[in-house]
């Protein structure tokens, strides 16, 4: 059984969920096997239709909304198109990051249905920011030691893979990318420091109502194994908290 989901806002049009890391939003023709669904799984716990209105990636994990209507998505999912909807991550990169940077790299599609040299190059835009980093007295690559930074990452524009792509096109994947990262890096945070995952989570939305017309700030804490890793490096005025609103006007911050 699918333990119960963390319910970050809900009202009458809305609801927000902390997704795991690893569970897909929705089916897919790629998802042969799966059985649990975030959208499947959300529906099931409160008993009602919930529709998308954008998505996270498989192995990250974070705040992702669903509207409660069909009206509703489409409104908000035009706000999620346009880029009127603010993003907040927070990833784990290899190397010393840059103190502040927006990664302006134009990222062709990734899709698997087409070969990428078919598809145009479209533009893509993240600000990032290092918010701390550490140095850990162990030879995991060529060095005699190892460095790695917390990253804040804004996408400012929705491109696939977008935080991933740039970070690694920057020089600093983030850990656990198993497609974008190195593996003697990944390998040493799974076997090492118990983070067999994608270190890259969705920490707030920030956008408006779309039908009361009121700001709605959202924030989402990290699950245990990042919540963890943060203590140990050192980084825990770092961790974001939940950010929980029962109604429109109010906001309940609890810790992480």
């Amino acid at each position: 059984m699918t333990d119960a989901l963390p319910i970050l806002y809900h009202d009458e049009y809305l609801v927000a969920v902390h997704k795991p890391a690893d569970m897909l939003v929705h089916r897919s023709a790629l998802a042969r096997g799966e059985r649990h669904f975030l959208v499947q799984t959300l529906r099931d716990q409160i008993g009602q239709h919930v529709y998308p209105v954008h998505r996270l990636d498989r192995p990250t994990s974070g705040l992702v909304v669903f509207a409660l209507d069909s009206r509703t998505a489409s409104t908000l999912g035009d706000d999620f198109a346009a880029h009127r909807v603010g993003k907040r991550y927070l990833a784990v990169v290899r190397g010393h990051g840059p103190e502040h940077e927006c990664l302006d790299y134009a990222l062709r599609d990734e899709d698997g249905r087409r070969p990428k040299a078919e598809m145009p190059a479209r533009a893509a835009r993240t600000a990032i920011t290092r918010l701390d980093d550490v140095e850990l007295p162990v030879r995991v690559d060529r060095y005699p030691s190892a460095r790695y930074s917390l990253m804040e990452a804004r996408p400012l524009t929705g491109r696939r893979h977008q935080i991933r792509r740039h970070l690694s096109r920057r020089g600093y994947p983030i850990i656990g990318d198993a497609k974008h990262g190195k593996s003697v890096h990944n390998r040493f945070f799974a076997e090492q420091l118990d983070c067999p995952r994608l270190l890259l989570a969705a920490v707030g939305l920030d956008f408006t109502h779309p039908v009361h017309g009121q700001p709605i700030q959202l924030g989402c804490a990290l699950d245990a194994r990042m919540t963890s890793l943060f203590q140990r490096f050192g980084w825990s005025g770092h961790l974001p908290a939940n950010q929980r609103y029962n109604a429109p006007a109010t906001t309940v911050t609890s810790p992480s």
